[in-house]
């Protein structure tokens, strides 16, 4: 089971990846995205609880949720 990041795990992880951070997927754990490793985008958001939500360059919208994928 995951345990919920703090507030100033979150604030550190909008800090690191803040709107329009490129990135490149490593890792998901999502057997049903067709996001693979390797597949990049940009940042959109970091939610309350550290989500990072990127528009992916194939066009999905999908978070990666911190400290899993």
């Amino acid at each position: 089971m995951n345990k919920m990041p703090s507030s100033e795990t979150v604030e550190r992880i909008r800090k690191e990846f803040p709107t329009g951070t490129r990135i490149e997927l490593i890792h998901m754990e999502d057997p049903y995205t067709k996001l693979k490793p390797g597949d990049q985008g940009s940042v959109d958001f970091v939610d309350d609880i550290g989500t990072i939500f990127c528009n992916w360059d194939q066009g999905s919208s999908l978070g990666i949720v911190y400290n899993v994928d």
